[in-house]
């Protein structure tokens, strides 16, 4: 029979992965397995309050997924609406950042710019405030009656008893989002662009050099490529995060606006945001679990195809 300190000295030593394994384990297995399972069978049930089947409801089948599917239908309908839009949402979102992130970490890192420090500390900084509060701070001062609105008043550039409809009108909504959240991402791509900018190796500039390479001819052969190559991955999982981005179009617009009051999604409403007002709101439990599955099956297939066709997967070795 092993003493205490034997079992002690084989706990920590021959035992200690397991003991720090299984805590998480068990969260992934109650938090995510168990819920996806739930929400997979779920979608094949008639779950929702329409004609109270919350709480007897029956097996359904495709049922469910042939209503969103079915373009002639309300909820089919706005489901493709807010699918093109999701997709529109996601490309701006994602490229428009990093462009502008480029821009800003290129213009940064030349040589000829002073005190870059003090410039990479000021979008440092500007990270360090919670997104969720610039975000409702936004949204605050984009009101009819917020500071925006008041100020272009006072400098006379809108009439007395007007005001821009940042989140009125469905146009001006989806560009104000896209533009806040330019706002709110570009600092986080541009620290990410600055390290692989400082990664690219001297000698490839130092050879452009020799061959007479100007400054675009150097962009566009060197940095750009290093760029993407480096930062494919990245992009993708933007372009997916930004797919589910619920923090940005909740805390900005709600969804809003809503122009068809028989539609149960707004105009900038994503498929997640979509997909919370469902469940939470309208208690359509099974279209919302068969929005969930869509979205999964999309992303995933999305960013495989995406990631095994570039060249980050396809010469891992080396730029």
């Amino acid at each position: 029979v092993n003493t205490f300190l034997e079992d002690l000295k084989s706990l920590l030593h021959e035992n200690l992965y397991r003991l720090f394994m299984t805590p998480p384990t068990a969260f992934v297995f109650v938090f995510t397995i168990l819920p996806l399972v739930f929400m997979i069978c779920m979608a094949f049930t008639n779950y929702s309050r329409i004609d109270n089947h919350l709480m007897l409801f029956d097996w359904v089948g495709l049922e469910n997924f042939k209503t969103l599917f079915d373009s002639g239908s309300i909820l089919g309908s706005t489901f493709w609406s807010v699918l093109v839009w999701t997709v529109v949402w996601a490309f701006f979102a994602t490229f428009s950042n990093y462009i502008f992130g480029m821009i800003l970490s290129l213009l940064i890192n030349r040589k000829g710019t002073r005190a870059k420090g003090f410039w990479r500390f000021c979008f440092v900084l500007s990270c360090a405030v919670p997104m969720f509060v610039s975000l409702l701070i936004m949204r605050t001062m984009l009101q009819p009656e917020g500071a925006v609105n008041v100020l272009l008043r006072n400098l006379g550039l809108i009439a007395g008893d007007a005001s821009l409809p940042f989140f009125t009108n469905p146009t001006w909504a989806r560009v104000t989002v896209i533009i806040i959240n330019i706002w709110v991402g570009v600092p986080y791509t541009l620290l990410q662009l600055t390290g692989v900018l400082q990664n690219i190796p001297e000698d490839l500039y130092e050879a452009a050099r020799v061959d007479g390479a100007n400054a675009i001819q150097t962009f566009t052969k060197i940095t750009l490529p290093y760029m993407l190559y480096v930062t494919t991955p990245y992009l993708i999982v933007t372009f997916t995060g930004n797919i589910n981005n619920f923090n940005v179009i909740y805390l900005l617009s709600g969804g809003d606006p809503v122009t068809d009051l028989s539609s149960t999604a707004g105009k900038t409403d994503l498929l997640v945001t979509w997909l919370y007002k469902l469940t939470i709101d309208k208690q359509y439990y099974n279209i919302g679990a068969v929005i969930g599955i869509m979205t999964f099956i999309i992303l995933a297939i999305g960013a495989l195809f995406t990631y095994r066709n570039s060249k980050s997967y396809k010469e891992e070795g080396g730029f």
